[in-house]
């Protein structure tokens, strides 16, 4: 890989190979002492344009367990204050001899469009409404730690479809490695045409859970809404919330994902997202590895 933009350019053998590099970074997590010298003299520039706590986080610890150099950069302390163009202000950062950009932006392309303006590898970190890669991948290598395969699993995928890149890259990831990707939330939250992605679109949550082996659920983009798109967030929790009832439809051992921040009593009960199929915290703690397996594809092999 040059650049991490997306799950959708990635085929089977480079998103496993991810994963299994993910598999020696969580060993190194494990360790007393949570660090190797891999990417010493490295740098790699986090640009975070839109707010984030467990992706940004992640990444600069990523980093340092690398034992790289982590520079955060927020939109309210930088020169695009100055009415610096984005685009400037990114060659800038690279002509800095960084050796990573990590990019998350409201506008989806962006980490694209940068990728094609800077000479060093850039990772989205989350664009929009389009794709969230690493989450995907730690999603993917959490469900693989879980059940042991992806292949032939039903992966159920309840929410803001419409509005949610999580959503996106997650059905990329899943339908590539061969499970059976159902997807529900309220219609105006379905995108047209979504069936040519290769899911299958349910008319209830009932129907997405029935024998599923993974359930994703989706926190609400409230900042991403224009308009109301469903009559109240009672009436959502009734009609798309998972509880423990609804949660006996699916197999025995199945999990619940979620990519946080979870709206308690929304989309997600405390009942399930504290109980034993809930690999929520998992999920934060295999992300961690999975940002170090992509900072270590991305440059670590050329040290």
């Amino acid at each position: 890989m040059k650049h991490l933009l997306g799950i959708e350019p990635l085929d089977r053998d480079e998103i496993g190979q991810i994963l299994d590099a993910a598999d020696a970074m969580l060993e190194i997590s494990q360790r007393e002492i949570k660090r190797v010298p891999t990417l010493r003299g490295r740098t790699v520039i986090n640009l975070f344009l839109e707010p984030s706590t467990r992706t940004r986080v992640s990444f600069e610890i990523a980093a340092k367990r690398l034992s790289a150099d982590a520079i955060n950069v927020s939109s309210s302390g930088s020169s695009l204050s100055k009415a610096e163009t984005l685009n400037d202000m990114a060659q800038n950062l690279a002509a800095m001899n960084a050796d990573v950009l990590v990019v998350r932006d409201r506008t989806a392309g962006v980490p694209a469009m940068l990728a094609e303006r800077v000479r060093i590898p850039v990772v989205n970190a989350g664009d929009g409404a389009h794709e969230h890669p690493t989450q995907a991948l730690l999603d993917a290598f959490t469900v693989r730690q879980s059940l042991g395969s992806i292949e032939g699993r039903v992966v159920a995928i309840v929410g803001d479809i419409a509005h949610s890149r999580v959503a996106r890259s997650a059905i990329h990831i899943f339908t590539k490695l061969g499970a059976e990707v159902r997807i529900a939330g309220p219609p105006t939250m379905m995108p047209v045409g979504i069936e040519e992605l290769g899911v299958k679109p349910c008319s209830s949550i009932e129907e997405a859970l029935d024998g599923a082996h993974v359930i994703c659920m989706l926190r609400i983009q409230r900042e991403r809404l224009e308009g109301a798109l469903f009559p109240s967030v009672r009436e959502y929790s009734r009609t798309y919330g998972l509880d423990l009832r609804l949660l006996r439809l699916a197999r025995p051992e199945a999990i619940v994902l979620h990519p946080g921040p979870i709206n308690r009593g929304v989309e997600i009960g405390s009942d399930v997202a504290d109980a034993e199929p809930s690999r929520i915290l998992d999920q934060v703690t295999n992300g961690v590895a999975v940002r170090m397996a992509v900072l270590y594809l991305l440059t670590g092999e050329q040290a």
